[in-house]
């Protein structure tokens, strides 16, 4: 198995209840994309559910406008091309891959946690003996993942996510699908968390995740010492 990276992000650009803008989360993807690409780790494809270019969240731009790596990220071609030419999950096979990343941002909510062809990819990767990285609302592409026994990926496994705490904080609970949090304790996940906004990174194996954008320098650092 190569070195090769695939990164998984959202196609849905918008909250449907109330047509806010939403997509993937700048510093999600930035800072551990910068953490590979600096390690040489520079082998890495894009899929979305329906490819092309992957609506990045404005909010996350605004928020991160005074943070390096995500205006480095915002200018440099490689990462760009990235992002606005993602590939549709038919037109990659996960035995190309050693590593999936999920970014996060709400979009993922909207389309990721029912993808069953990018469901499909990650469980083989994962059962190769690959490295499933998420972050922050990433994880929600771990929900429809169901590994060959018929068993969630997630089911006995250590994992966190943007809390039930941390989606009360920002006001949008009331237009999510489902809880995040609760809804990986439900599929048999032992979930832990840090206070809001605080750092925190779980590695279960070669299953990785993160709480929120303060974890995704750590998530990368992660993903990085599995692939070693």
């Amino acid at each position: 198995m190569g070195k090769k990276v695939l990164v998984i992000l959202t196609s849905a650009d918008k909250f449907p209840a109330t047509g806010k803008p939403t997509g993937w989360y700048l510093p999600e993807l930035a800072h551990p994309y910068k953490v590979l690409v600096d390690a040489g780790v520079t082998d890495i494809d894009s899929i979305s559910p329906k490819g092309g270019k992957a609506p990045l969240d404005p909010t996350s731009v605004e928020q991160f406008k005074d943070d390096a790596v995500c205006q480095w990220f915002l200018k440099d071609a490689k990462a760009q091309a990235l992002v606005n030419n993602t590939k549709t999950p038919t037109q990659v096979k996960a035995s190309d891959y050693a590593a999936v990343l999920f970014p996060g941002g709400h979009g993922p909510m909207f389309d990721l946690a029912t993808d069953a062809e990018i469901a499909r990819i990650t469980a083989e990767v994962y059962e190769k003996g690959g490295v499933v990285a998420a972050v922050c609302h990433g994880p929600a592409g771990l929900v429809p993942v169901k590994l060959s026994n018929g068993d969630p990926l997630v089911k006995g496994k250590k994992v966190t996510s943007f809390t039930n705490a941390e989606e009360d904080a920002v006001d949008l609970s009331k237009y999510m699908p489902f809880m995040l949090e609760t809804r990986l304790e439900e599929l048999g996940a032992t979930f832990s968390k840090a206070d809001n906004w605080q750092e925190h990174v779980v590695v279960d194996g070669r299953l990785i995740t993160g709480q929120n954008p303060a974890s995704s320098t750590k998530l990368g650092k992660s993903i990085l010492e599995l692939l070693k």
